[in-house]
């Protein structure tokens, strides 16, 4: 599908539907062996397509999705850099923008501290570094798997962690995004790229949603980490709903 705005919201050119969000694809994964994650990016989601972003750089990535997003997003990666583009561009229209970041990792690595040199290990900390964040605003929900210079920086910046942190970081927010990689889940209910055990269940990240959308604005959502099996589909669209994310009738 692809989308014509309609104000806040977005209708489908092919059935003439209205969505409360459009959506972003991102068929790129910054590392090695990511293609499995790229190619999800290109799953059947039940929203129009307003862009698909597609560069040649990361850098160039993640301007053109700050560039292209629409109002309210549905962004789905391909790898965590993916939410990079999203949250530099959101941060430009909502002066103190909070981040939900749901991942089995920390994504907080730099260069210097990856063993991996993989770039999606390092997206939370890029934002962070930038200044597209502030420290107070970050919530780091579903992390289990976390690199040891990871946990000195959660230390030292006093990062807020699991869904009892989630309140304290969206204070005060002009805008929540929720950046979801599925290593958080179940790998029993969602197939991810780099599953781990002991997951958030599905129905567990719904509520968590649900309670975030009733007293926070979510301005953007975006999945990540996945692998382009079309089971996936359904806790996904599942997921967005509990954001927000309802087709308008």
């Amino acid at each position: 599908m692809t989308a014509v705005a309609l104000g806040p919201e977005y209708e489908c050119h092919a059935c003439g539907r209205a969505f409360a969000a459009g959506l972003v694809r991102v068929p790129r994964a910054w590392g090695d062996g990511g293609e499995a994650m790229a190619h999800a990016a290109l799953l059947p989601l039940p929203y129009p397509e307003t862009a698909i972003v597609e560069e040649s750089t990361l850098d160039e990535q993640s301007l053109a999705i700050a560039l292209s997003l629409p109002e309210r997003p549905l962004v789905l990666g391909g790898c965590c850099c993916a939410h990079a583009g999203a949250i530099e561009g959101l941060a430009t229209r909502h002066p103190r923008l909070a981040v939900v970041w749901i991942d089995a990792h920390g994504d907080l690595n730099t260069t210097e501290t990856s063993l991996s040199g993989n770039a999606w290990g390092m997206p939370l900390r890029m934002v962070v570094d930038s200044g597209a964040v502030r420290d107070d605003d970050v919530v780091l929900v579903g992390a289990r798997n976390l690199d040891p210079p990871e946990e000195a920086f959660i230390a030292e910046r006093s990062l807020a962690l699991g869904p009892a942190g989630v309140g304290r970081a969206v204070a005060g927010a002009d805008g929540v995004y929720v950046a979801l990689d599925a290593d958080a889940l179940d790998e029993h209910e969602i197939a991810s790229f780099m599953p781990e055990p002991e997951g958030l269940s599905v129905a567990d990240t719904e509520a968590l949603l649900e309670r975030l959308a009733s007293t926070a604005a979510i301005v953007g959502l975006g999945f990540s980490g996945l692998i382009a099996d079309e089971r996936n589909v359904e806790p996904i669209v599942r997921l967005s709903r509990a954001a927000g994310l309802e087709t308008v009738d």
